[in-house]
């Protein structure tokens, strides 16, 4: 999913606890889906904030550059508004566009003996 397209909240929403973990059966379970989900989506954000902001890179560091540069500024205004993503995680794993598998339950990777 697109980071740029979620459309979850920006503000934090109570979630039914119970809810949540009925598809996994187990609060803790979901709560690692949900949170490696968020590092993928965050790193995501940060390769692509920092693509965009090499190309502002000066190796002059003086006060007056940061004041003129506008484009930057909007840029990163851009990157702050955005929902933070464990919001979108959880949403994500709501709307069961999260892909899992837990490999000690999957019946494919036991061994029969």
């Amino acid at each position: 999913m697109d980071y740029k397209k979620s459309k979850a909240s920006v503000n934090t929403v109570t979630r039914n606890v119970m809810d949540l973990c009925e598809e996994t059966g187990n609060i803790y379970e979901t709560v690692a889906i949900i949170g490696k989900r968020a590092n993928q989506i965050s790193m995501e954000i940060k390769q692509d904030l920092t693509k965009k902001l090499a190309e502002f890179a000066s190796y002059n560091d003086s006060l007056e550059e940061v004041f003129e540069n506008r484009e930057q500024i909007e840029i990163s205004r851009y990157y702050e508004k955005l929902p933070k993503p464990t919001l979108m995680a959880t949403e994500e794993f709501i709307l069961g566009n999260i892909y899992y598998r837990d490999p000690s339950k999957d019946p494919k990777d036991t061994i029969e003996l």
